[in-house]
């Protein structure tokens, strides 16, 4: 298990290299990439600051990737999240999960990407071309994509 909150950007391919190189226990990898994008709301998006608290997001992060270990046989996994000031096309987020069979992997990739959309404490503020900025809300869509999990949560079945 890894997480890295970091300003400089990554290389995915040479990320995903390291987190599985000599595990030949590992059958499948699944992995998703953030990208700023240029539009928001209907508006031109000239860049996007992330801002977080040091020590407390690392915590999190920690905690929802641990979550994904306890739920399914993953042999590695992989966070990686920027913070800064970010233009369009910009990579923010790295998410890699490794296991034995590609469900596994497939699946805690995509409850770590919805969890971490809703969980993770960041706040982002987007610049139009004009300079002007405003702080991007919680979206419903992401808080229904991530509430789907808390029904697959197999400690949550007895409920």
């Amino acid at each position: 298990m890894a997480v890295k909150v970091q300003q400089e950007d990554f290389d995915p391919g040479a990320e995903m290299a390291t987190l599985t190189d000599g595990n030949h226990a590992i059958g499948g990898v699944a992995s998703f990439i953030g990208l700023v994008r240029d539009m928001a709301k209907g508006e031109q998006i000239g860049a996007m600051t992330l801002e977080h608290y040091p020590g407390m997001t690392e915590k999190m992060l920690a905690e929802i990737e641990a979550e994904a270990h306890k739920r399914w046989p993953l042999d590695a996994s992989l966070i990686i999240h920027r913070y800064g000031r970010l233009e369009p096309g910009d990579r923010i987020v790295l998410v890699v999960t490794a296991s034995a069979h590609r469900e596994a992997a497939l699946e805690s990739c995509h409850f770590l990407i919805d969890w971490l959309k809703t969980r993770a404490p960041f706040w982002k503020l987007e610049e139009t071309e004009d300079g002007a900025g405003s702080w991007v809300d919680a979206r419903d869509s992401d808080d229904a994509a991530a509430e789907r999990w808390q029904q697959k949560d197999p400690s949550k079945a007895a409920e």
